[in-house]
């Protein structure tokens, strides 16, 4: 396999909607884009394979919790002898607002403790990340931890599907066209 690319979340269908498994939301969005390859359980993930142009592509779901999304990732680059090089993973970001977007490599895990667990399990942070948007609780006394699992309101919610295509968008770029022009078109 040539690429990697995992988008975090949490597993269970109490999640499905809420702001921390926009990395899971991301993939399926992804895969339609590629018409739906098959998807298997392996790695304690939900991963598939496909051909995007000249490049080999698998994608990796985590089917563990969001803070142990770190042993699927390094099983499965172990596993196909992927380099951490080729490595993108797609997930929730709070410092960006709602719709805010970032693509970027080798950062600090911020907080976010998919990322944390990902860049202690590979002993690296020297992976490419797109950070999308999902803003801060309005209320600035609410636990962050309870906001990121509340489901998008019906704003959110329409806006998402524009927010996905330009995850789409930036992970073609990066794949066929590089990281300093993805970051150069998609950071805002």
């Amino acid at each position: 396999m040539a690429w990697l690319i995992a988008g975090l979340g949490n597993p269970g269908n109490e999640y499905t909607l809420t702001r921390h498994n926009v990395g899971f939301m991301a993939i399926e969005f992804l895969l339609k884009s590629c018409s739906q390859p098959p998807t298997k359980t392996e790695f304690k993930s939900s991963t598939s394979k496909f051909m995007w142009e000249d490049e080999e592509v698998m994608t990796i779901r985590p089917l563990s919790f969001m803070n142990r999304s770190g042993e699927a990732v390094q099983a499965a680059l172990a596993f196909y002898k992927i380099p951490m090089s080729n490595l993108i993973v797609i997930h929730d970001d709070i410092d960006q607002p709602f719709g805010g977007f970032k693509v970027q490599k080798n950062r600090g895990h911020g907080g976010h403790n998919g990322i944390r667990d990902i860049s202690e399990k590979l002993a690296s942070a020297d992976y490419y990340r797109i950070k999308i948007g999902v803003g801060r609780p309005l209320n600035p006394k609410m636990n962050v931890a309870d906001y990121v699992l509340q489901s998008f309101n019906d704003e959110e919610l329409a806006a998402l599907p524009a927010m996905l295509e330009k995850t789409v968008d930036a992970v073609e770029t990066l794949l066929t066209e590089g990281f300093e022009i993805a970051a150069t078109r998609f950071n805002n």
